[in-house]
């Protein structure tokens, strides 16, 4: 069946959308970089002050499978369920970006801010900078770019094996924040305090 591949006009959509997702990050308040004053590409600890605020860290992994949960969204309205006509594949991508960039607003939202230190294991979490919300949004991306690449199996299994290390690594990760943010368990608690990056 069909891809969900973008053309020029729905690229340009999706920059706009992750743009404007930017604008309202830094009207928000939000800091544009680490206020530690500098940028990392990789930032290793979950439960420092540097935490989601450079490039990439142990929540990238998450924001990759974003985009392979969000292009099979996509995949399922635009070429199965053929919403949007003949066409419509090729809005895969911003809508894609437009439920990342949601995302990204609402997690630094004042309530979500608050919420995640006390259920999750990012015990240190104090909002993202507009840098790593920005590169969040790109790395959903990657990983939509992902799925059009790779046979379904192999995104499965990279996206199976993204949960497993960060599991294993940091004790977190998509599975374990969505269900310690919806409904938070006891037990799984405990175990995320008694290890994982410090």
């Amino acid at each position: 069946m069909g891809k969900l591949v973008p053309n020029r006009r729905t690229v340009i959509v999706s920059l706009a959308i992750a743009i404007v997702a930017v604008a309202v990050l830094l009207a928000m308040g939000r800091p544009p970089i680490c206020e530690c004053g500098y940028v990392k590409l990789w930032h290793g600890q979950i439960n420092d002050a540097g935490n989601s605020q450079h490039i990439a860290d142990w929540y990238t992994p998450s924001h990759i499978i974003h985009g392979m949960i969000f292009y099979a969204l996509g995949w399922w309205l635009f070429v199965r369920r053929g919403w949007a006509g003949a066409n419509g594949a090729r809005w895969g991508l911003p809508l894609a970006v437009f439920l990342e960039a949601a995302w990204e607003v609402l997690e630094n939202t004042e309530i979500v801010i608050n919420r995640f230190p006390s259920v999750t294991a990012n015990f240190g979490y104090s909002g993202d900078s507009v840098l790593n919300s920005a590169a969040d949004i790109g790395w959903m991306a990657f990983g939509f770019w992902l799925v059009l690449r790779l046979p379904v199996r192999v995104t499965v299994a990279l996206a199976i094996l993204g949960e497993i290390v960060a599991g294993l690594v940091v004790r977190d990760g998509l599975v374990l924040s969505v269900i310690m943010l919806l409904f938070p368990i006891e037990a799984i608690a405990e175990w995320q305090a008694a290890g994982g990056v410090a």
